[in-house]
């Protein structure tokens, strides 16, 4: 709970009673490897805060292939935004890769956090926009670069979870092949 604390304090200014408040919103709970926390064509109803392990957030074509747009290690925040805030379906799915554990709080209550916690609200859109600048400039950097480069880029963005996770789920997010994956790390 403490990197969630952090994280709010690094973002916004509570007092020690915002806080308390906040925390007693917060629920534990774990997801399996393989389980999802939330899923394409359902509305999501939590924000999390991943604590151990990763995920990873993908849809998938007709025929059923994975596309994987992204990774979440411990200490950030998980959620479709725009179906949490828009009561929209997700469009991507977020799947554990590992086993994971997060804290996570209920639609009711971030809107009566939004409602009792005057830098509730502005805290939680800096993170997000925070997050979004991020996706943003990973995008960026994945086109315009060679598939070698992007594994590069992706060991200095995510450190210490290549090892963590399945070759077939960061193939996917480079844009490449398995095979070529693999010739890209033997000639590193």
């Amino acid at each position: 709970m403490e990197a969630f604390v952090s994280c709010l304090l690094q973002n916004g200014r509570f007092d020690q009673e915002q806080l308390a408040s906040i925390k007693n919103r917060l629920v534990r709970q774990t997801i399996p490897k393989g389980g999802y926390f939330s899923e394409a064509g359902k509305v999501a109803r939590q924000v999390g805060f991943n604590t151990r392990g990763v995920f990873r957030v993908c849809t998938y074509n007709k025929e059923g292939e994975e596309f994987t747009r992204a990774f979440i290690d411990k200490n950030r925040f998980i959620v479709d935004y725009n179906s949490f805030i828009n009561e929209i379906p997700c469009g991507a799915y977020v799947q554990a890769l590992t086993d994971c554990e997060l804290h996570v709080i209920e639609r009711a209550d971030f809107i009566e956090l939004s409602a009792a916690v005057p830098d509730w609200q502005p805290t939680i859109s800096r993170i997000m926009f925070s997050t979004m600048m991020r996706k943003v400039s990973d995008a960026g950097l994945m086109l315009s670069c060679d598939a070698r480069q992007r594994y590069v880029n992706f060991l200095e963005r995510y450190p210490g979870i290549v090892n963590r996770i399945p070759l077939s789920a960061l193939a996917s997010y480079l844009g490449i092949t398995q095979s070529s994956l693999s010739r890209i790390r033997k000639n590193l």
